[in-house]
C-alpha cells in the first residue's frame, strides 16, 4: 500500500548516521551504462555518451516544435520531446530519420530518459492553478511510460501538479519531483504510485541528480526555499537545508555532483531601483553526507533574468563550470575549493554545458555556442545557430555535439568541424539554422526587452 508522508521534516540523528553509509559508496545497482536514467545522462551533467553505432547522423533534424530538453540518447536512437505542443519524437541516431511520433498531454520539458527497455517522460507547464493549494501546472500532468520502439504509451500517471524536472530510474522504480510539492515513487512496468513523499516545497525544473541512490533536487515556494537529499535506498530524506536568503530560481537548478560534492545555484531579488528588477545569482557547494555548505561566491547582480534561472552547473575533472543567465558570463570553479579560475562575459546562459578533454561548450539565449579553453577561459571557437538555446544544453555523443534549440531543430555538429577562432561566428555551419523559424539573435533582442516582466504570462508567476 503507497504511502503518503506529511511531515517532511523528520530526519532523525541515528537515521543520518545509517544514510552516510548509503552515500558513502553502499548504494542501489546502477542501470545498464547503455542506458540514460536521469537529467543529461550522469550526476556530473556532463554527458559524453558512446553510442555504440558505426555513424552519427551530421547535420539538422527539425522537430515538430521548440526543444526546450536535452534530447536523449540510447539503443541507437534521439528521443526528442517538444515544449507547448508535447510532441514525443525519436529518430534513428545514424540516418536522422523519424521512428515514431507520439503525443503527450501537456508542454514536455522533462527529457526522454530510457532504462530496462523503456521510455519514461514528465509533463506539465508552469503556470500556476487557482485554489488554495498553490500547485503549479494547469491542464493535465504527470509521467508517461512508452515503448522505445514504437511509442506506444504503454502507461500514465496523472499528478496534481506539473512534471517539468526529469524523472530519475533508479532501484527498480522511476522518482519524478512535481509541482505539487511531492516526491512520487512509481512502479516502472505499470506506472502505479509505490511511494508518494511530501517534500513541501514546489519543484520547477530542478530535475533530480541521482548518485549511489541518492536524489538531489532543489524546491521553491513556499519559502524557505530547500535543497534535498532523498536517500532511495531506505525511503526516506537523508537531509535537508533551508536557504532563507534566496528567493528565485533554486527549484530551477538541476544540481550536479560528484567527489562527494553537490553543487547548485539560486538568485535573490532585490529591491527594485531604476534599472529594474534585479537579482543577485550564487553559486553553493554543499556535502553530499550532510548537506554541510562547503563554499558559495556572488556570481554577481544583473536583470532578473524572465521564466527559468536555471544556471544549472557542470563538473569535469575537479572543476565545476557554470553560466549565469543574470550577469552573461561563464565560470569555472575549483570543486573543492570553490576558488574561482576564471569569468568570460560569453552572453546569457541557462543551460549546462558540455566539456571533453580541454574543451568546455556553453550555448547561450541568443542561439550562439561557445567553445572555451576549460584552464583559462579563453574563447577558441564560436558556432552561429538559429533559435534561443535553453535551457536545454549541448551534449557530445562520441565525437559530434548534439545542441537542441528553440527553433525546433536539433543540430549534429562534428567536433572537428566546429570553427576556430572567436572570428569564426556564423561560419561554415551557420546554415544549419531553420529559414522557417528565423529566431537567434533578434529573438534574444526582443526577449531583453521584456526585461523581468518576460514575454508572456508564465514569467509573471508570484512565486518564481
Amino acid at each position: 500500500m503507497p504511502s503518503t508522508r506529511l511531515d517532511p521534516r523528520r530526519v532523525m540523528t541515528s537515521f543520518l548516521l545509517a544514510s552516510a553509509v548509503v552515500l558513502a559508496g553502499i548504494g542501489s545497482a546502477h542501470a545498464d551504462p547503455a542506458d540514460w536514467t536521469q537529467y543529461r545522462h550522469t550526476s556530473t551533467n556532463n554527458p559524453r555518451v558512446v553510442s555504440g553505432v558505426n555513424e552519427i547522423f551530421s547535420g539538422t533534424i527539425p522537430t515538430a516544435n521548440e526543444v526546450r530538453a536535452t534530447p536523449v540518447v540510447a539503443d541507437g536512437k534521439v528521443f526528442v520531446g517538444n515544449h507547448d505542443s508535447g510532441e514525443l519524437q525519436a529518430f534513428d541516431l545514424t540516418t536522422g530519420q523519424l521512428l515514431w511520433q507520439a503525443q503527450a498531454p501537456n508542454w514536455v520539458h522533462s527529457e526522454m530518459i530510457h532504462a530496462d527497455g523503456r521510455v519514461f517522460v514528465g509533463f506539465g507547464n508552469r503556470f500556476f492553478q487557482d485554489g488554495s493549494e498553490g500547485y503549479r501546472g494547469t491542464g493535465e500532468s504527470g509521467v508517461l511510460g512508452l515503448d522505445p520502439h514504437t511509442g506506444e504509451i504503454l502507461w500514465r500517471h496523472y499528478t496534481p501538479g506539473e512534471v517539468m524536472p526529469t524523472p530519475v530510474a533508479v532501484g527498480g522504480a522511476v522518482w519524478a519531483v512535481t509541482g505539487d510539492r511531492r516526491l512520487y515513487k512509481l512502479d516502472p512496468g505499470t506506472g502505479e504510485a509505490l511511494d508518494v513523499v511530501e517534500t513541501g516545497h514546489i519543484a520547477s525544473m530542478s530535475s533530480p541528480s541521482e548518485r549511489d541512490g541518492v536524489l538531489f533536487f532543489g524546491g521553491g515556494a513556499p519559502a524557505p526555499y530547500t535543497f534535498f537529499a532523498y536517500d532511495t535506498g531506505v525511503d526516506d530524506f537523508a537531509w535537508q537545508r533551508e536557504f532563507p536568503e534566496f528567493n528565485r530560481g533554486l527549484d530551477d537548478v538541476p544540481p550536479a555532483v560528484d567527489a562527494g560534492v553537490v553543487v547548485t545555484t539560486a538568485n535573490r531579488a532585490l529591491i527594485p531601483g531604476p534599472a529594474g528588477f534585479r537579482e543577485e545569482h550564487s553559486i553553493v557547494a554543499m556535502d553530499t553526507r550532510s548537506g554541510e555548505i562547503m563554499w558559495r561566491d556572488v556570481l554577481g547582480v544583473g536583470p532578473a533574468p524572465t521564466n527559468n534561472r536555471s544556471g544549472a552547473p557542470m563538473i569535469h575533472d575537479g572543476v565545476v563550470y557554470v553560466g549565469s543567465p543574470t550577469t552573461g558570463a561563464a565560470y569555472a570553479y575549483d570543486l573543492h575549493t570553490g576558488v574561482r579560475i576564471w569569468r568570460n562575459p560569453i552572453g546569457t546562459i541557462k543551460a549546462a554545458p558540455v566539456a571533453v578533454g580541454d574543451d568546455v561548450y556553453f550555448s547561450t539565449t541568443a542561439g550562439d555556442v561557445y567553445r572555451l579553453d576549460t584552464a583559462t577561459g579563453a574563447t577558441t571557437g564560436i558556432l552561429e545557430l538559429d533559435g534561443a538555446l535553453a535551457p536545454a544544453g549541448p551534449i557530445v555523443v562520441d565525437e559530434t555535439l548534439v545542441v537542441p534549440s528553440q527553433s525546433r531543430n536539433v543540430y549534429f555538429v562534428p567536433l572537428a568541424e566546429f570553427p576556430d577562432g572567436p572570428a569564426a561566428a556564423g561560419g561554415s555551419l551557420a546554415s544549419l539554422g531553420d529559414p522557417a523559424a528565423p529566431l537567434g539573435s533578434a529573438g534574444e533582442a526582443l526577449g531583453a526587452a521584456a526585461g523581468s516582466l518576460g514575454a508572456d504570462a508564465g514569467s509573471l508567476d508570484p512565486a518564481y
